[in-house]
């Protein structure tokens, strides 16, 4: 065996390979190393996944994230036309579709007699068709949905973890209060907003996020811990072992 060949001469060698495949970038000193580390280590509710992910990777996830600016943008102005016709003009279900149907049956009309007067051949007025599997499909995922939020509230309901638990009874009663001050449309218009912004907020200011939310989490913390020293400790707890001998 050669004399070079040593053991920290080997592992010299390995680490100057690795280094040389890996980008050329920034020095990182041993602490800033394991601050990346910890920070993702400690991603929000201890998610290790990336946020596509997380909200299923599929079509739905691209439209949340606006990976397809067009899609996202028309479903975002749809949904806002929607809330403000019914909302803010006071226009009911059953109004709104008689007149897009009194729209549609007038624009055809146009179409089929004006083509045969300018062109003395009556031209063919497209059909307008909603497809069977598109009721099946929203029909199905609808239905899917609201089973597998079912099964988690039962899931919830009968374990063993009280601060879940509480915490589920406690969001459910916050929604039954936030339900008063406006209709199901509006809730319904907020809860869509919201799906179309704070994913892709938290996509890309994620590590800002989950500092905020833990510092925020820790100075909770430290209150409570005053309030438990300084108030819950100095309740006087009865002495039990005493009544029972008495």
């Amino acid at each position: 065996m050669p004399e070079n060949t040593t053991p920290e001469n080997i592992l010299n060698s390995i680490m100057e390979t690795f280094a040389d495949s890996v980008p050329r970038q920034k020095s990182a000193t041993f602490f800033e190393v394991e601050t990346s580390v910890s920070a993702q280590m400690n991603r929000l509710f201890g998610r290790q996944k990336s946020i596509h992910k997380v909200l299923g990777g599929g079509k739905s996830a691209d439209v949340l994230l606006w990976r397809n600016k067009k899609i996202s943008s028309g479903m975002l102005v749809g949904a806002t036309a929607i809330w403000v016709l019914f909302e803010w003009l006071n226009y009911n279900f059953l109004t709104l579709g008689f007149l897009v149907l009194s729209v549609g049956m007038l624009i055809q009309f146009v179409w089929a007699n004006a083509s045969g007067l300018v062109n003395r051949s009556q031209s063919k007025v497209p059909r307008l068709l909603i497809p069977d599997e598109l009721f099946v499909n929203v029909a199905v995922t609808v239905g899917a949905e609201v089973n597998r939020f079912l099964s988690y509230l039962q899931d919830v309901s009968t374990g063993r973890n009280v601060k879940l638990f509480l915490m589920i009874i406690a969001s459910l009663w916050a929604a039954a209060i936030i339900g008063t001050w406006c209709n199901f449309l509006t809730v319904a218009y907020i809860g869509f907003v919201a799906a179309h912004t704070l994913p892709v907020f938290y996509e890309k200011y994620d590590d800002q996020v989950d500092n905020f939310i833990y510092n925020l989490l820790g100075q909770l913390q430290n209150q409570y811990r005053k309030l438990d020293s300084g108030v819950l400790r100095r309740i006087p707890k009865g002495n039990i072992k005493s009544k029972k001998s008495n």
